[in-house]
């Protein structure tokens, strides 16, 4: 039988584990292509977003000369901060939602 010794510490080798998979995670750019590159979506490897570039196709396919390099950043500036205020406010929801299954003193790295 194991004892309570060895039991605390295979815990904290698990956690240090989960610890560096969250932080593996974090650092991945995850890359999303749409229209023959028109659009190029990057997330982290929780799935959470980063940023977003648009090609002057994706805003005018007609006549993407005709699209200027400061409305390209303006979108794109407008996009990322509803994407992050959006992944954020889901990213609280999700925490509440689990604050009430898991219980106190319980730390799941990457839930909350």
């Amino acid at each position: 039988m194991m004892n309570l010794a060895n039991m605390m510490k295979q815990a904290q080798q698990v956690q240090k584990r989960l610890q560096e998979a969250q932080n593996q995670l974090n650092s991945l750019e995850i890359n999303g292509v749409s229209g023959d590159g028109a659009v190029n979506v990057v997330c982290d490897g929780h799935g959470k977003f980063k940023s977003i570039k648009l090609n002057k196709k994706a805003i005018n396919p007609e006549n993407p000369e005709s699209v200027d390099d400061e409305t390209i950043e303006m979108l794109e500036d407008l996009i990322t901060s509803a994407m992050k205020q959006a992944t954020d406010e889901a990213g609280k929801v999700m925490q509440n939602k689990m604050k009430g299954i898991v219980p106190a003193g319980i730390n799941i790295p990457g839930l909350f």
